[in-house]
């Protein structure tokens, strides 16, 4: 009976496995990523991946597909499809000819431009592992990630140029961008010399793709290192299932590529065919010049950005025609209630806002629709994830509006750090490090990280709805909520504010709001005005940098 009752959980098993993969098919089919009935070219795709993983295998059969067309435009021009794979194939040569390739560790500290695009295709088609550095590490950070990773070779812009004097010299380094003003004949040797000199045909496939090395936030430490090698070919349903992202489109790319958001969404670009618009700095107004001009259907943004763009205000939004933004795609941090409202109000209902980690990747999507019932919502898991909550005793949370640990189950994520640490699992459900709770509809609610959480006063506290709170008052832009120690309380409540343009500065008033609307002990017992809120490169909070000020 056993053995009959395994032999059934099994085909249960299996039958829900084919039926998710059949959802995303039809998902990929629908977008445009499966070509049927031109079942060849699906083939050449398959194939393409297989071989190079996939990036590199989307970029190549987008290169057989439409080789005229340009695949990213940057500040120094357009580049097509064509020339990325030629200059990209000239590159994988050059590299091959020094004793980089199958196996080897290249890392990127890059801005947004054709040199990272560049660097990302040629390790791939030698089988390298390339770590995606943040272009705001400070040197003790890129000094430990390289060293830990085994970096080999680094790919750099030159404005990080004093900031490699922390790593070994035995790191071969190549120039991906050179700023004005910059002495070439310095050394060392940049990319594109390499392109000039070396051979455009296709260099012999890797025995493996290479795949990348993504790193997280290192908010609170050395940045630990989370590797994405193969994936799942049907993985990228997870993305179009519920966000609208069709083939031949033009995608403005604001989020850093380094970051899993954008790294991500430009793959998805890139196996669609679509145009992608990069610059090496985000600058709020620059993104709205950059939409109008090419009329582009969808924008990549994490809050930060989002919101930056918003508190432009009326009279800046007005000058650009951004009438042509079907999607704006937001992930990295959570979304205001507030913010989503006022996204709502100037564009129309394109937010999608998803929710995930470096280390689960894709855990839930909220649509236009979801957000306009529930703002601020996480929504709702896309086809062939799973979340679960569980309780501190590790059993499964089913009611509604409960609050439990959150756990993803995706095809995305990742098989554990490059130190060889791992996140906690569940039942094949992996820890997100959040909190949450699920509504009577499905939609999903973060409340905050598990680690969080403040204990003042012998009550728990979560920040967010704290910050949410303040933010949605019109001389508020800006809040966050840290917890400070104290000696009678274990931990008082620090906000610190950023106000809008001819805000003053009231701490009373906005204790008061927060008094009339929570629960006493979640009122701030001291706010501090600032001018802007301390954030990493991909907009990632600093909270130590408010407790500590």
């Amino acid at each position: 009976m056993i053995e009959l009752g395994k032999t059934r959980e099994l085909l249960s098993q299996g039958t829900a496995r084919a039926v998710e993969v059949a959802k995303a098919v039809r998902v990929m089919q629908r977008s445009g990523l499966v070509p049927f009935p031109r079942l060849d070219h699906g083939i050449h795709s398959l194939i393409s991946l297989s071989k190079y993983g996939p990036f590199v295998g989307a970029a190549k059969h987008a290169a057989s597909m439409t080789p005229d067309r340009d695949g990213i435009i940057d500040e120094l021009g357009p580049l097509t499809f064509a020339e990325l794979d030629a200059q990209s194939n000239a590159l994988a040569h050059a590299w091959l000819s020094t004793g980089l390739g199958q196996g080897s560790i290249i890392a990127a500290l890059c801005r947004d431009h054709r040199g990272l695009v560049l660097t990302m295709l040629a390790s791939g088609k030698i089988g390298a592992r390339l770590v995606m550095l943040n272009t705001g590490f400070a040197g003790p950070q890129l000094a430990d990630v390289s060293a830990r990773e085994g970096v080999e070779a680094l790919v750099f812009d030159s404005e990080f140029a004093e900031l490699l004097s922390v790593i070994p010299d035995s790191i071969t380094r190549y120039l991906s961008w050179a700023e004005e003003g910059h002495d070439a004949s310095a050394g060392p040797q940049d990319i594109y010399g390499l392109i000039a000199s070396s051979p455009t045909s296709p260099p012999p496939a890797p025995k493996k793709p290479g795949g990348f090395v993504l790193l997280t936030s290192g908010t609170t430490g050395t940045p630990k290192g989370a590797p994405r090698e193969r994936t799942s070919v049907f993985a990228s349903a997870q993305f179009l299932d519920r966000i609208p992202l069709r083939r031949g489109g033009v995608t403005y790319m604001a989020a850093p590529i380094f970051h899993g958001t954008g790294v991500s969404q430009f793959i998805i670009s890139i196996a669609l065919g679509c145009t992608v618009i990069l610059n090496r700095r985000f600058n709020p107004e620059k993104a709205l010049a950059g939409i109008a001009e090419h009329r582009a259907d969808a924008l990549i943004v994490v809050p930060t950005m989002l919101q930056r763009i918003i508190d432009l205000g009326p009279e800046v939004l007005a000058k650009y025609d951004t009438s042509s933004l079907r999607i704006i795609f937001a992930a990295g941090s959570s979304l205001s209630p507030d913010l989503c409202r006022r996204t709502a109000e100037i564009f129309g209902e394109v937010l999608y806002n998803l929710y995930g980690s470096t280390e689960v990747a894709v855990a839930t999507v909220a649509t236009p629709e979801d957000l306009r019932v529930a703002p601020g919502t996480a929504g709702r898991p896309p086809v062939t994830c799973s979340v679960v909550l569980y309780d501190p005793d590790d059993r499964k949370i089913t009611a509604p509006n409960v609050t439990g640990r959150i756990f993803v189950r995706s095809g995305l994520s990742f098989g554990g750090y490059t130190d060889g640490r791992h996140k906690e699992l569940i039942d094949g459900h992996l820890s997100s490090g959040d909190i949450g709770y699920f509504d009577e509809r499905g939609l999903l609610f973060i409340e905050g990280r598990d680690d969080d959480m403040i204990v003042s006063g012998g009550e728990n506290v979560y920040p967010l709805e704290v910050e949410n709170l303040l933010v949605e008052r019109a001389d508020v832009l800006e809040a966050a909520v840290v917890g400070v120690p104290d000696a009678d309380f274990g931990h008082r409540l620090r906000a610190a504010v950023v106000l809008a343009d001819g805000a003053a500065p009231n701490p009373d008033e906005l204790k008061e709001h927060v008094r009339k609307n929570l629960a006493r002990y979640k009122v701030p017992r001291e706010i501090l005005f600032l001018d802007e809120l301390p954030r990493n490169a991909t907009g990632k909070l600093l909270k130590r940098t408010i407790i500590d000020l």
